[in-house]
């Protein structure tokens, strides 16, 4: 099969995905607005007054939901390494998370501010191969919670997206020691081809 062909056969697939004519027919960047607006709805995360740090945001339809969920009755921070169209309501910052520089600067935005929702969906440039991709989506995952553990309010929630593989079971059990509970999630908007999966870590323990 050709490359031409395997491309090809992508996007009549991507056409006919009925999220991304949805994510269209909405006005959403993209398909995965819809996996969070799934676990909002299932767990309940968002309400007005949150600040939110949106971590892995480019293109945008995750921090999207947020704004349209929360209005001007909120602060909602973006940040990834890519650039990201604005989007009202929303705070870009084009930066790198997993580097010491690209955190101090967003400590630097937040000014002291605690965090009541912390969303994760940053992934890695996959290259195919099983183990060094599970250990590159994991370290982002551990990055993500070390960022609640300094900034994260007591009550505040996590959602972080994870493969299921080494690494996993001790992640869930980090979780475990510091939300009062933790969900696993594959919301229905997820492409049931992909290995995500998201932990919904709610109630930050003071």
């Amino acid at each position: 099969m050709s490359r031409k062909n395997d491309t090809r056969r992508w996007l009549d697939s991507h056409r006919r995905d009925p999220w991304v004519r949805a994510a269209q027919a909405g006005n959403y960047r993209s398909r995965a607005a819809f996996k969070l607006a799934q676990i909002d709805e299932r767990d309940r995360l968002l309400r007005p007054g949150m600040v939110v740090v949106d971590l892995g945001a480019t293109p945008g339809g995750w921090s999207q939901y947020c704004a349209r969920q929360l209005g001007r009755r909120g602060r909602i921070i973006a940040l990834d390494r890519l650039p990201m169209e604005p989007i009202d309501g929303v705070e870009f910052l084009q930066l790198d998370f997993t580097q010491d520089a690209g955190l101090a600067t967003l400590r630097e935005h937040l000014a002291g501010a605690a965090v009541d929702l912390v969303l994760s969906d940053m992934a890695p440039n996959l290259t195919g191969v099983a183990v060094a991709d599970q250990m590159k989506v994991m370290h982002l995952a551990e990055l993500s919670l070390a960022f609640c553990d300094e900034s994260l309010k007591p009550g505040g929630h996590l959602v972080v997206k994870v493969f299921q593989g080494e690494g996993f079971d001790e992640l869930l059990r980090d979780m475990r020691e510091h939300f009062r509970s933790v969900a696993v999630r594959k919301p229905e908007a997820s492409r049931d081809a992909s290995r995500e999966i998201y932990l919904v870590g709610r109630d930050w323990r003071d």
